[in-house]
C-alpha cells in the first residue's frame, strides 16, 4: 500500500526538500486557506532542467540561456513543485510564506502569499499535464486539506484566478473538473 502524504513541522514527508532563501514567516499560519495552483518550465516547454530549482534557490545562471535574462535579480518562490513525473520537491515550509503569488487578490483580500500555499506545475499553459501530476496534485491537495482546513474546494484556484491582470497560468489545458473529480473521489475512498 502506496504511503499517504503527511505533514511535520511543515514540510512534507514524502519530497526532496530544497530550502529557498525566498519566503518570510507567516503572522497567522492558523489563516491559511487558499492553494494557488500555478505553471512553470525553464525554458518556456523544456521539462525536467534544473533550472526550477535555482531560480527558486537564488541560483540561476541568467547567461545560460537566452530567455533567462529577464529573470537576473528575480526572487520567486513556491511551496512546491511538482515534475512531470509526479516527484515533488519542497522549497519553503507551508508555515511560512512563499513569494509565488505577487500582486493579487482573492475575495477582496489583498496579498494573497500571506493565506496562500503555491504549488507549481512543471508545465506550460498549452502542453497537457500527466496523469502522475494530476495524481500528486490530489494527494497534495487533500494532505493540505487535513492540515489546513480553511483550503475548501471553492478556495483551490489558479494563479490566473488571483491575478488575472498579470497571469494565466496553470493555462486552458489544466482540467479543473478531472483534477475535481479526483479530489472528491479519493476524499471518498479515504474517508471509506
Amino acid at each position: 500500500m502506496k504511503q499517504a502524504l503527511t505533514i511535520k513541522d511543515g514540510w512534507l514527508n514524502k519530497a526532496e526538500h530544497l530550502a529557498s532563501p525566498f519566503f518570510t514567516p507567516r503572522d497567522n499560519k492558523d489563516n491559511i486557506s487558499l492553494l494557488v495552483v500555478h505553471n512553470i518550465s525553464l525554458p518556456a516547454g523544456k521539462f525536467g532542467t534544473p533550472y526550477i530549482s535555482d531560480l527558486f534557490l537564488g541560483q540561476l545562471d541568467c547567461s545560460c540561456h537566452v530567455s533567462f535574462g529577464d529573470l537576473k535579480g528575480v526572487e520567486v518562490s513556491a511551496h512546491c513543485l511538482i515534475r512531470r513525473d509526479g516527484g515533488i520537491i519542497q522549497y519553503v515550509s507551508f508555515f511560512n510564506r512563499a513569494w509565488h503569488a505577487g500582486i493579487s487578490s482573492f475575495n477582496e483580500m489583498e496579498r494573497c502569499n500571506d493565506f496562500s500555499i503555491g504549488i507549481e506545475l512543471e508545465g506550460t499553459d498549452d502542453i497537457p499535464y500527466t496523469a502522475e501530476q494530476y495524481q500528486q496534485l490530489t494527494a497534495l491537495t487533500l494532505c493540505l486539506q487535513n492540515q489546513f482546513p480553511a483550503i475548501i474546494m471553492d478556495n483551490i484556484v489558479g494563479h490566473c484566478d488571483i491575478a488575472p491582470l498579470r497571469k494565466t497560468d496553470p493555462g486552458p489545458v489544466f482540467d479543473w473538473p478531472y483534477f475535481r473529480q479526483c479530489l472528491t473521489e479519493q476524499a471518498t475512498r479515504n474517508n471509506n
